[in-house]
């Protein structure tokens, strides 16, 4: 019996960093994911006082955009793959108009790869476009909620009072520029 649960343990530990290395992004979704951090980021203090607010840091900003970058990619290459297997059709006449438009080598036997291709690039650059506008949006209700704040410390408690949720109230502008651009997405 002992020898068994060895077995088994020793079989266990072997199969979790196989499963681990397959979760971890590959390094273009690295790569967009430091585009969109340094996006998000900006260059001005207020713009790089709201990141710090969500993110912390740069490398949580790019920890976390990179996993996401992996979940997008991996659902448009699904999405895409669907996508082509109803435009395909059933029929032989739509199979062969199919093979006629994606297919590039002789036979056109590579129709549903260069049609894969094509539709998960194309999702892939919406999806790129839309986390653009979504740091744009954060970016733009840091400058508002930095000018709402004000210079003077009256009206930087009223700021406070406004927006602040903990006991020191100093998560506002944090929570300020979260509720603007969860404002501006929604409309």
């Amino acid at each position: 019996m002992r020898r068994l649960l060895v077995i088994v343990g020793a079989t266990a530990a072997l199969a979790a960093p196989a499963a681990t290395a397959a979760a971890k992004p590959s390094n273009a979704d690295k790569r967009e994911a430091q585009k969109e951090c340094r996006a998000e980021r900006g260059t001005t203090d207020a713009t790089r006082e709201a990141f710090k607010a969500k993110y912390r840091n740069f490398g949580a900003c790019v920890s976390e955009k990179a996993r996401e970058a992996k979940a997008e990619r991996k659902s448009a290459k699904r999405n895409a793959a669907r996508d082509c297997r109803e435009e395909r059709g059933d029929t032989a006449e739509s199979r062969e108009a199919f093979r006629a438009k994606y297919g590039t080598n002789e036979n056109k036997s590579n129709a549903f790869g260069k049609c894969v291709s094509q539709k998960a690039k194309a999702k892939r650059a919406a999806q790129d476009a839309e986390d653009a506008e979504q740091a744009e949006e954060r970016t733009n209700a840091a400058e508002a909620c930095d000018a709402e704040r004000g210079e003077t410390a009256e009206t930087r408690k009223a700021f406070e009072d406004k927006y602040g949720t903990n006991g020191n109230k100093k998560n506002a502008f944090g929570k300020c520029v979260s509720q603007k651009a969860k404002d501006s997405g929604d409309q």
